[in-house]
Formats: C-alpha cells, structure tokens, sequence
C-alpha cells in the first residue's frame, strides 16, 4: 500500500459540502488538507452551459448511475437516481434550482433534535455564502456562490404567477427573503450566465491557496481507525492501493448515498449487515443507512395553443442556436435553467407550512430531457417534500467499486397518496383559471390516466435523497448536531446525509449552508444569531388550505410552534 502522506484533516468528497470545507479549513495556511474525490474535473461546457442541465445529468463521466431497487410503492418499478460524480458533485450537474427552504424547516430540525439548527442560527450563513443582487436585506451580497433570477421573458412564466394568485394563493415577490410560501420568481445559482457549483464558488479559490490538495479518481475503500478513533483513509487510485493519515479529522462529504456506504465499509454501521459482508465491527450504530428520505415528483402538462413555448429550441437547430450564442456571449436562452417562476403551497388545512413545490416550466418534457411532447405546451414539476415514508441504503457486497442497494420505499405512508394527488387537483385548479385562458388547450398529463396509476408509473425522483447518518442528541442518530460521529473519535459526517429531515425544496442550499455552519463549528466559532429572522405563516393554516396573504410571524411563539411542526412531522392531530 502506498503511503500518500499526512495531512491534518482528510476530506472525503469534493461536492457541495467537501468543498466548503475545503475552502474554509483552507482559510488556515498552517493546516494541510487531502481532498479525496471519485470522480474526474468538472470543466466541460456542458457543466457550466444551464440550460445544458438535462446533459451532464445523464453522463457517466459526471453521474455514479444509480438506481433504486425495486420500489413497491410503484409496483415494483426501478427509478432512476443521478448522484453527482466529480468536482463540485452533484452540485455540478443539479438543476441549479436555488432554494434555501422554508426557515421553518430549520425550527423543526431543532425540534427533532438538531439544537442549535435553528432558523436564526442558520440565516447568517445563507448571507454568508450568497451573493445576489438586489435579493432583499436578509440575503447575502458578496459569497462565494451567485445567485440569479431567469429573465422572465416568456408570457406564460408570468401566466403562471397570475392564475395561482386568482387561484386563491399569495404571491411572493422573493421566495428566499421573508416569504417562502406562495408564488413567484425562482432563483438560480447562476452567475454571469454560468453554473455556480461548488466547485466554482468554493473548491477552486481553496485549491489556489496551495495548502490544499484534491486527489481524482480516488476511490475510498474505509476510514481507518486505530480503536474507536478515526486515523486516515485507505483508496484505490489507478488500480493501486493508497493509504492517508489525518492528525486532526476525517470528514465524510460524499453524499447521502456514498457516505453510509463508506462508515459500514469502515466497521461502522448495523452489527448484523457488517457480519453479513465479512467486515470487522468497529462500532455498532443501527441508524447507518437507514432514514432514508426523497422528494418525489410528476408533471402535469397542458397543451399550449399559441406558438410561444420553448418547444422549437429543442430542435437540434434550436440547440445549436442557443448554444453558440451561449459559447459567444454567455447571454441567450443557454444562460438559464428556465425553472424561473414556482411556488410553495400546503396540501391540507392543518398543515404549518408548505409540504408542496412547484416549478414551472414553458415547456411539456421530462425533467430528464429524454421525453418530449409533439408540439407547444407548458407544465409544473409538482411534488411533496416532507413524505413520511423512509428507505434505507445497503451494502451490495464490500468491495469499494460496488454500488450499493438503495430503496425510498416511495408511496409507502397513505398520507402520500393524499398529498400527491391534491398535486394534481390543485394544478388543475391553477391552470383552469383566467391568465391561462388564451394559452391553454388540452391537458397531455395525466389526462384521462387513472390517477393511481399515473402515480405510479410516472411519479419520478426530484434527487434529493438526505437523512442516513442523522444528527441529533438521542442514541438512535448517527451522528452529533455537529456531525461527529457518535462512538469514534475524529471522525465527521458532514453532508445531507444528516439531515433529520428534508426541507421544503431543493436541497443544494440547504447542503450548502449546513456544510458553512458545520466549517465553523469544527473551528470552535460560529457567527451571531439573527436577531431578524422571521418564520413567517399563514395565520389560519389550521383551517384553511391557502391564503392571499403570509403574514403571521411566528417567531415570538416558538414552543407553540414546535409543537404544531412535531405534529405535522409524525402525523399527529392537527391543531392550531
């Protein structure tokens, strides 16, 4: 085994929040840093292109190629589960969707026992690490990622946002600033009509300092532990094996998939599935793998009767156009991911807030780019985001190049069903109405599908998988609020995989400012709490769907809130 030196943290993963860290551990020039990352260089045009998301996505080159084992729920049907492969991860091959989430996600973190995640305590970390122009006083001016609004150019974006407000719903002029739920603009992490990923924002500026090293091709076999104290990490690297030391941490950055995989592949995990592959126990922890969490989604797509959709632009002439006026100015349709209006609303009255998102799209295809409609139309991507059903993530065998076994157990809580198909009944509503009046024909999907059945032949993965090493202060969680691992010195998990739950839309984000947070923490700081940080709701939410106005703020209640957010988590009864 070749000796690949020391160093005194080893970061495992160079995607979302590997480089975070890497960049602020790097801010230290006495420290040296290993980066270890499977994948190759993320310098490609169709990385950096937006509009090219659909490509990078469905290339082995940039994506591990998963998927999911058969999952019950959808009649024993496999899905398809992208995870980012190379610099900046998943980050490099999303769809730059940029969503902080509702504050309220962070207030039912600490409810679950995440303490310190708080709202307050996470807000001065999204202005940390954003910077965006004009995006309001609790957003961040000068990051490391940019973040950007589409143009808006097309009508039927601002259609959308007009029959969702006659619909009954509120319009939110900034869907990251105070107001989550409602309609309006969506963002992008998009900065000068390129893709900011991880990797552009954070890895590179932290590998130019020159005390920190990224490795590709790397792929961890486990962390090494001498007792119950993490010591290094042992990788294969052009067919050979390598082996690193760490004189401070270790730290798992490798994805809610990947992660789990490496801490059973190091002894750390489930007694029983350990003994099943043939590895030695190092420390038992049942939670490993386990929790497993999802956004699901469908589209709903209308035929569009006037000839103003994205349509022709994905003739290969259209593409082509798009494309090189991309490569010549960085301006042009190549300069957006087109998700450029959405919206966060509650399937149900009792509900505190949005379990439903929305992003609109003027155009009918599968979010894949693999499936087309035949002529002009317009859809929502529309799908729940705090699903109560769970999966787990597996060995296959303990050989490093194996991928594993992951199952969602999609459709696996009945309240699923109910909230996907309020999906459909509340998109119905919202193109039925006036604005889409002199756009809307016929609808494509799901038609006259039954709607069950439509479930589960087309309900599709939003990739966001988190929650299988979860932090918390009980015994069951994997790991501690600040990602140590519970039972081994030295040793961090930090990434989505900690997440005790899923937030209310995209995921980067989120993984982002979690990975800024935890940079600080492991650094004994942390920056001051907000002392504005609203956790703003409908004031009815008990009785009532959906509201014209988000205007109660909840902030100054907050054990009566935690209450409500630990009903609706668990399923209990819903009260005011």
């Amino acid at each position: 085994m070749q000796d690949a030196g020391s160093y005194d943290y080893i970061i495992i993963g160079a995607g979302s929040a590997g480089s975070v860290l890497a960049y602020h551990l790097g801010k230290d020039p006495k420290l040296r840093i290993l980066v270890l990352e499977a994948g190759d260089d993320d310098r490609a045009v169709i990385v950096q292109m937006p509009s090219a998301l659909t490509i990078p996505m469905n290339t082995t080159r940039f994506n591990w190629g998963m998927e999911t084992e058969p999952e019950p729920g959808l009649d024993g049907r496999r899905v398809n589960l992208p995870r980012g492969r190379g610099l900046g991860g998943s980050s490099s091959i999303n769809g730059m969707c940029w969503v902080r989430g509702n504050p309220m996600d962070y207030e039912l973190w600490e409810a679950l026992g995440a303490e310190g995640w708080r709202w307050s305590n996470v807000l001065p970390y999204f202005q940390r690490l954003e910077a965006v122009r004009e995006g309001g006083p609790l957003r961040g001016t000068d990051g490391p990622i940019k973040v950007a609004r589409g143009p808006e150019k097309n009508p039927l974006y601002h259609a959308f946002v007009r029959a969702a407000v006659q619909a009954g719903y509120a319009p939110s002029a900034n869907m990251n600033q105070r107001q989550h739920e409602g309609f309006g603009p969506m963002e992008m992490n998009v900065g000068d009509g390129r893709r900011c990923s991880a990797a552009v924002g954070y890895l590179r500026p932290a590998m130019a300092r020159g005390n920190v090293r990224v490795l590709t091709g790397a792929l961890v076999d486990r962390v090494i532990t001498e007792g119950t104290s993490a010591v290094g990490v042992a990788f294969h690297m052009k067919g050979e094996a390598h082996q690193a030391r760490a004189g401070r941490e270790v730290i798992l950055s490798a994805g809610s998939i990947m992660s789990p995989v490496i801490l059973k592949r190091s002894g750390i995990g489930p007694e029983a599935e350990l003994r099943e592959h043939g590895i030695a126990m190092v420390h038992h922890s049942a939670g490993v793998g386990e929790n497993l969490m999802d956004h699901m989604e469908l589209y709903v797509q209308q035929e569009c009767t006037q000839p103003i959709s994205l349509f022709p632009n994905v003739s290969l002439l259209g593409k082509a156009r798009i494309g090189v006026e991309w490569l010549l100015t960085h301006k042009g349709l190549g300069a957006t991911n087109h998700f450029e209006t959405g919206g966060h609303i509650r399937s149900r009255a009792g509900i505190v807030y949005p379990d439903i998102q929305y992003h609109f799209l003027p155009l009918a295809i599968s979010y894949d780019g693999k499936t087309l409609a035949s002529g002009h139309g317009y859809q929502v991507h529309v799908g729940t985001k705090r699903s109560k059903s769970r999966g787990w993530v597996r060995l296959r065998d303990a050989r490093p190049e194996s991928l594993p076994r992951v199952r969602f157990n999609y459709m696996s809580h009945p309240d699923d069903w109910l909230e996907f198909r309020a999906c459909i009944q509340f998109t119905r509503e919202i193109f039925a109405q006036g604005a889409f009046a002199p756009y809307r024909g016929r609808e494509l999907a799901p038609g006259e599908a039954e709607l069950d059945g439509f479930l589960k032949a087309k309900l599709e993965s939003a990739y966001h998988p988190c929650g299988t090493c979860r932090m918390g202060t009980d015994d069951a969680s994997v790991t501690l609020p600040d990602g140590r691992v519970r039972g081994i010195a030295g040793l961090r998990v930090i990434d989505a995989s900690v997440m005790p739950q899923a937030t209310a839309g995209d995921l980067n984000a989120p993984t982002l400012v979690m990975a800024e947070r935890m940079a600080d923490l492991l650094r004994g700081r942390h920056l001051e709490e907000a002392t504005d940080a609203p956790l703003l709701a409908d004031a009815e939410w008990a009785t009532r769907q959906r509201s014209p106005t988000i205007a109660r703020d909840y902030a100054q209640d907050r054990a009566a809130l935690r209450a409500a957010l630990l009903a609706n988590a668990r399923g209990g009864p819903l009260s005011h």
